[in-house]
């Protein structure tokens, strides 16, 4: 923070600072004010706030356990808010006369960071980048994009302005379009990112609760409906789990084959727009937390063809396919929340593992790890993304 001196911080003080009200961390003797950054990590803050106010050098070090990328340095470097030290050391570097090799200096002019440096200068571990989107870790989700940094350099997207025409009037070629849309931003300029900019940019945005709200009474009605027309409960629960089990398949099917036909999307503005505002949108922007689940009137589009299916494939009995249908929204009811809140909060153990998947989808492999509730359907068409860090090129 070139220009203004920064405090020493009693150790006592730091590790007060261990809520979400105020956190902060420690590397060595730097300390890190990280709690405006609490609700952006992508592992969620409790993650955070099990180190607040103390040292995080060496979990930021394990590769294996918690990879980090630059991005999360950079973060961090921006965050540095004074140096942690006993009152012996502050003594020894005011009788010193150079006292900044025992309490370092803030990062100099020229841009040279005491915290990439971390003791030893030109010792920082280079970091391995995904070809296929050009991040490195899932910190980079979280590092705020530039609009006008970002569409200068790319010549892609404005994020100041509504993204429908730019996407309709841009002229962009399918391969352009491609590598852009799967290179992911992070907006922080408001709630969203404008879409259309217009009346209709209510529709374009749905919080998490509306899904239970609007989906649930009728899942319930429509359970309640199959139960008593069918001749047993049993048979009723058998219909119904069959119809969750589907939704699985389903949910499988429409992320690969609907969501991600990048391979034979038409190559012009029909067919790149429809890809945008279906799936494309959540990859250039995935922690939008409106545009994370669907919106009903595209939930209504895309459903009405299943029901259609349960009628014809059940025709001997209908309330034998309102079961089977009412067991698959639910299931659609739980990957919508489930989708939200592995982007958006700390789960337990299994959620954890199936957020690393789901934002390894994101951030390194978009071509395969199309499961979001499970990856057993990944492991049945060998699509299962493999926990593996690429060595970078020699």
């Amino acid at each position: 923070m070139p220009g203004r001196t920064l405090p020493t911080i009693p150790r006592a003080d730091v590790e007060s600072h261990n809520s979400n009200k105020s956190c902060y961390v420690t590397i060595g003797t730097k300390v890190y004010d990280v709690t405006s950054f609490l609700d952006d990590h992508p592992g969620g803050s409790d993650l955070i706030l099990e180190y607040g106010g103390k040292d995080v050098e060496a979990i930021l070090k394990d590769d294996v356990s918690h990879f980090h990328s630059d991005a999360a340095y950079e973060i961090l470097d921006e965050s540095l808010v004074g140096f942690v030290a006993t009152e012996k050391v502050v003594d020894t570097a005011v009788e010193s006369s150079t006292p900044g090799k025992i309490i370092p200096l803030p990062a100099s002019k020229d841009g040279n960071s005491e915290l990439r440096e971390r003791g030893v200068k030109g010792d920082l571990k280079q970091r391995p980048t995904f070809a296929a989107t050009g991040m490195s870790s899932a910190e980079d989700l979280s590092k705020e994009t530039d609009p006008n940094l970002d569409y200068k350099t790319h010549k892609f997207l404005d994020l100041s302005r509504p993204l429908f025409p730019q996407i309709w009037y841009g002229g962009f070629s399918k391969d352009f379009y491609l590598q852009q849309v799967h290179r992911p931003r992070h907006y922080r300029g408001g709630d969203s990112a404008p879409l259309f900019g217009n009346f209709l940019e209510p529709l374009s945005k749905t919080a998490w609760w509306v899904v239970p709200m609007v989906w649930l009474p009728p899942v319930m009605y429509g359970s309640w409906y199959g139960f008593n027309g069918l001749s047993t409960g049993a048979e009723a629960v058998a219909y119904w789990l069959l119809g969750l089990f589907l939704w699985t398949l389903v949910e499988y099917i429409l992320h690969r084959c609907l969501f991600h036909i990048d391979k034979y999307l038409p190559d012009n503005r029909v067919g790149i727009t429809a890809h945008f505002l279906l799936h494309g949108i959540h990859h250039y922007l995935p922690m939008d937390k409106y545009r994370l689940v669907m919106p009903p009137t595209l939930f209504i589009v895309l459903a009405t063809p299943f029901y259609k299916l349960a009628h014809v494939v059940f025709a001997y009995n209908r309330f034998a396919a309102i079961e089977v249908f009412s067991g698959g929204i639910f299931g659609y009811i739980c990957y919508d929340l489930t989708h939200y809140f592995l982007h958006h909060r700390n789960l337990p153990l299994y959620y954890r593992e199936l957020k690393k998947y789901h934002l390894q989808h994101h951030f390194a492999d978009f071509e395969n790890g199309f499961g979001v509730t499970s990856r057993f359907w990944d492991r049945v068409f060998g699509t299962q993304l493999a926990y593996t860090i690429p060595v970078k090129a020699a």
